[in-house]
């Protein structure tokens, strides 16, 4: 493998050959073919309840295509959403195409269509990508977005995304390392730690950052709506640190699914119970609950994650308004 070339010795998660965890030494996971056996072995993942309706409403389009003044927050699906603050479109991990692959024949294919397609979103001002798996970095989309009506987005993205990017033809975007920060209009953006990995192909594993976005008004605005983006990520001390370093969190979009089985999956997907943590952890007012009900990537059912949300919840004494079940398409207004 080659020398990582943000190889930096004043930074841990920099090493020589890859990025690494703040918190997790070692390896994230266990056998890949060994899980791949247990679920062919006891037919996983399970179907859901026959009686299970995912929730999903229909968009308002014009009202978003429009919306410029109400602070408002809008599942698309996965891990997209539209926050609407400051006068502008934000997009978090936009993958809007049939299937989270470098394939269109094959790999995980969408269960439910997104609330809007690329060409039904309003214009977006600024894209966010977490890190460069496939069901949070789509080319399709990338694209697509990029040739928008009114002009490219500007694509926020972790140290070694960028040339990716520009492979592709993508050249408004800024790359950013861990804390660190930029502005655009009335917004600052900062990167945070998670604890997750990156790869596209079968060498590039962690030669890619992985991490959050922690979304504030610039000093001096009027409104102060803060949000929090988690991206993918396991359990970890990392989020007491992002806790410590903001004044918490009016919104925070955090995953619920992909958690199963824990032997697996513990170091790279919190489950339910880990999510409700890091809505106490960075403090948030309020979390909206992403990454489920739309690709099946791990062994629980898609109808499991808010029947756990909803347990944990109720044992550690939060309201569930607290920690909403957002339907896809439904535009929660602040």
């Amino acid at each position: 493998m080659k020398a990582n070339p943000y190889f930096d010795p004043r930074k841990p998660h920099r090493a020589r050959t890859g990025f690494r965890n703040n918190y997790l030494r070692g390896g994230i996971g266990g056998s890949f073919l060994k899980w791949q056996w247990e679920r062919l072995r006891h037919g996983l993942p399970k179907a859901p309840a026959k009686d299970y309706l995912f929730p999903a409403v229909a968009p308002d389009r014009a009202w978003l295509a429009a919306n410029r003044s109400v602070t408002a927050a809008t599942w698309i699906g996965h891990a997209c959403v539209l926050v609407q603050t400051q006068g502008l479109n934000v997009l978090t991990d936009p993958v809007l195409s049939p299937r989270a692959s470098p394939f269109r024949f094959m790999g995980p294919k969408r269960v439910h269509a997104p609330a809007l397609a690329v060409d039904e979103l309003p214009h977006i001002d600024v894209v966010l990508i977490s890190h460069n798996h496939y069901d949070h970095l789509d080319r399709d989309t990338v694209l697509a977005l990029n040739r928008q009506a009114g002009g490219a987005p500007l694509f926020l993205v972790p140290l070694g995304i960028a040339p990716w990017m520009r492979r592709i033809g993508v050249t408004n975007v800024r790359e950013l390392d861990w804390w660190e920060t930029t502005t655009f209009g009335k917004l600052a953006f900062t990167f945070v730690p998670a604890q997750h990995w990156s790869a596209r192909g079968l060498f590039d594993r962690c030669q890619t950052l992985w991490g959050g976005w922690a979304v504030c008004a610039v000093p001096g605005e009027a409104s102060s709506f803060s949000f929090y983006f988690a991206g993918d990520t396991g359990y970890s001390k990392d989020f007491e640190d992002i806790g410590r370093h903001f004044d918490g969190f009016d919104l925070a979009l955090l995953p619920i699914g992909a958690y199963a089985p824990r032997w697996f999956m513990r170091g790279q997907h919190v489950d339910p119970a880990e999510a409700v943590k890091i809505h106490q952890d960075i403090r948030a007012k309020r979390s909206m609950a992403i990454h489920w009900g739309t690709f099946g990537l791990a062994d629980e059912p898609l109808d499991e994650p808010p029947k756990l949300l909803a347990q944990a919840l109720e044992e550690a004494g939060i309201p569930a308004d607290r920690f909403l079940l957002q339907p896809q398409g439904e535009t929660l207004r602040f």
